[in-house]
């Protein structure tokens, strides 16, 4: 079984992506003014636990990300109406987003996983991803993972960003480096 996954490199242009928000979309990679960065939290959906827990916790670093300029949102596969079940356990005040399609995912490179069961979810499924878009719309820190068990620590994740965007420590985009 041969599998090729889409890797999105460092330091290249984050693909503006719409996906469904509210009554209306919002767009990934485009940061919203006041906000000249954007995190864009992708989790599995509400079946999962580790994804409600991690979303809430995000909430409690809400103020500092946007303190550091960092417009945050979080995005699934889940449809409209399993995301207004999963908000029934959120307590975020971020814009979750819904409807991520196969082709959205792959264009990402994300892990995709299928269902175990009907009881888990009825769609296939993006594993965890983080990305970090800067104020020129190119990707300046990535995370995918091919499970629920493994996601950045958050305030690490700050620090680190806080760090980047200080002019004085001049630091540039890691990870550019192709063979």
């Amino acid at each position: 079984m041969t599998n090729t996954t889409i890797k999105r490199h460092p330091g290249s242009a984050f693909p503006q992506i719409s996906v469904p928000f509210s009554k209306s979309t919002i767009t990934l990679g485009k940061p919203q003014p006041p906000y000249d960065w954007q995190l864009v939290v992708v989790y599995r959906g509400q079946h999962c636990p580790l994804c409600t827990r991690y979303l809430n916790e995000l909430e409690n670093h809400l103020a500092d990300f946007h303190h550091a300029g960092v417009e945050v949102v979080a995005v699934s596969a889940d449809s409209e109406a399993q995301l207004r079940l999963h908000k029934q356990k959120l307590s975020v005040s971020f814009p979750v987003a819904h409807g991520l399609s196969l082709e959205q995912m792959e264009s990402l490179g994300l892990f995709i996983s299928n269902p175990r069961s009907e009881q888990e979810t009825d769609h296939p499924f993006a594993e965890p991803a983080l990305f970090v878009v800067n104020e020129r719309g190119d990707l300046h820190v990535v995370d995918i993972s091919n499970n629920p068990f493994v996601r950045p620590d958050l305030k690490t994740l700050l620090n680190g960003i806080n760090w980047i965007r200080d002019p004085d420590n001049n630091y540039p985009i890691r990870g550019t480096r192709s063979y």
